[in-house]
């Protein structure tokens, strides 16, 4: 793995699951962008009503401090800084009638907001 610069990096691992039903939507929405280089990367920011909001998109970059781990082929990065923030957390995928989307169960939030991306 290298950076932008060419620089290599070494990656490790963290302690973030995906369900398999989180595992299958992401192979459906990285092939729908027809590239074989997206990860899924889970970014824990500072904001929302509780203090931290949660970030989660596809990304093709390697960062210094990325920690990575593949299931089932869809590779999940979170940054060095988010990490100890999602340690233990799992990423779901809900398509119910009260719930559609990712929904991310993490055992390090003593708090959450009613909108559930934001938490503390």
């Amino acid at each position: 793995m290298t950076d932008i610069a060419g620089n290599t990096l070494t990656a490790s691992t963290h302690g973030v699951t995906l369900t398999p039903a989180a595992v299958d939507k992401a192979k459906v929405l990285i092939a729908r962008e027809q590239r074989d280089d997206l990860r899924l990367r889970l970014v824990v920011k500072a904001g929302g009503c509780s203090g931290f909001r949660y970030d989660m998109y596809f990304d093709e970059r390697d960062m210094e401090g990325d920690a990575i781990v593949a299931f089932d082929g869809v590779e999940v990065v979170i940054d060095k800084k988010s990490a100890p923030y999602l340690d233990g957390a799992s990423i779901d995928y809900e398509d119910t009638l009260q719930a559609s989307g990712f929904q991310i169960n993490n055992p390090n939030a003593s708090n959450s907001c009613a909108c559930g991306d934001s938490f503390n």
